[in-house]
């Protein structure tokens, strides 16, 4: 029997039966019931300057090697989005070299994809409404002229530069008259990114969704789709249920998936999910078993894996990001656990523990052996004896307690 060893808050250690992984099958066939993208993450190269304010240096091999991960699953792939650090450590350049190789993937394998659009190439931080248009208007065409299909991602520009309501409808109602194609709309959330406090026109969720709705409504063919990523269950089910007929609501609740991709006698929510990059194998089941009709079977996959995606996006929640590296590095998706601006520092040992319980609990290591000694080797590099005894860690000896006991020797 292969034990792990965790680490609590105050040091303390204990062990764990190591889980075997879940016999989960790939698809034979394209997912029907609910459509499903897996936010993915970006995978730095180890050796490079990785550092806070450097430019990205991606390992494009291991970046898109995850990628084609996920579309063997079945599930799409949403890239260039906030999990793959966009306002966190992805520069402009890197974005478009991103959406570009990952398009010509998709292409290549006959894989789903949506990548982010934005503003943020822009380095003034304050743009005029016009700006901004003309801003979100460059990266969709970039992103459609690459293959791929566009989510119009909430802007720090417009946040700062809208005034009203009216400010988001126009802005809206002019970007989507140049799309090509219909667009998902993202709203994200402050838990988020806190600097998009208002967006829609207002702290009141009920009337910025009332403006949403509007936007959708005047825009109804231009829009695919709308993600909400606010952590507010109910606020999406209210949404959902006015949203027009063929227009999705893909969910971004990364605490209560479940039960909102399965839906209700009359509605259900697709997915956009960045918990899903950490846990492809089991979405892609999971929607196989809706696929049969089989609820209980979707739910006994599905079900255990909220607790982890929880903790994975526990406050402060933008740093979610750094578990999906961790999870990654821990099932054999990257080489190192590193993240591009040094990102992976932004959790503590103890956090990360608690990913690595709850990831063995719901059957979320693909190759547990694995996961184990990479988790037992991260412990010793930061001075955590594992193979002793689970015990507390004692009090570090005064300088007189050490030559006593040098002295005894």
């Amino acid at each position: 029997m292969t034990r792990i060893t965790l680490l609590a808050a105050d040091g303390t250690t204990s062990s764990t039966e190591l889980a075997a992984a879940p016999a989960l099958a790939k698809p034979r066939r394209p997912l029907e019931s609910r459509v499903a993208y897996a936010a993915a993450h970006v995978v730095p190269l180890p050796w490079a300057d990785n550092t806070p304010g450097q430019p990205a240096a991606i390992d494009w091999d291991a970046t898109l090697a995850f990628r084609h991960h996920v579309w063997s699953w079945g599930l799409g792939v949403a890239d260039a989005m906030d999990t793959a650090q966009r306002n966190m450590g992805l520069d402009a350049a890197a974005t478009r070299e991103l959406i570009s190789r990952s398009a010509l993937e998709a292409s290549g394998v006959g894989g789903s994809l949506v990548v982010g659009v934005n503003t943020d190439h822009l380095d003034d931080e304050n743009l005029t409404l016009n700006q901004v248009i003309d801003a979100y208007k460059e990266q969709l065409h970039f992103a459609e002229d690459a293959g791929a299909g566009a989510v119009l991602m909430a802007s720090r520009h417009l946040a700062r530069a809208a005034r009203t309501a009216d400010d988001y409808r126009r802005v809206y109602r002019e970007v989507l008259s140049a799309a090509g194609a219909p667009v998902v709309l993202h709203w994200l959330g402050t838990a988020f990114d806190p600097s998009l406090a208002g967006y829609f026109g207002s702290t009141d969720t009920d009337a910025a969704s009332e403006t949403l709705l509007e936007i959708i409504g005047y825009n109804r063919d231009r829009v695919a789709g709308v993600k909400m990523s606010l952590l507010d269950p109910d606020a999406e089910i209210a949404v959902r249920a006015k949203l027009p007929t063929g227009t999705r609501m893909f969910t971004g609740d990364d605490f209560n998936y479940v039960g909102l991709i399965e839906g209700d006698d009359v509605r259900h929510s697709d997915a956009l999910l960045g918990a899903f990059a950490t846990l492809a194998p089991q979405a892609s089941a999971g929607i196989q078993a809706l696929d049969r009709g089989d609820t209980d079977g979707y739910r006994r996959i599905l079900g255990p894996t909220e607790a982890l995606s929880r903790q994975v996006f526990a406050a402060p929640t933008y740093y979610y990001k750094t578990g999906v590296a961790f999870l990654s590095w821990l099932n054999g998706h990257q080489a190192a656990f590193s993240m591009v601006a040094g990102l992976h520092a932004a959790r503590s040992l103890p956090h990360l523990s608690e990913i690595v319980r709850l990831a063995n609990a719901a059957g979320s290591l693909e190759r547990p052996e694995l996961a184990a000694a990479r988790w037992h080797g991260l412990l010793a590099l930061n001075g955590i004896d594992v193979s002793a005894p689970p015990a507390r860690p004692s009090e570090p000896a005064t300088h007189a307690e050490a030559a006593a006991a040098e002295a005894l020797a």
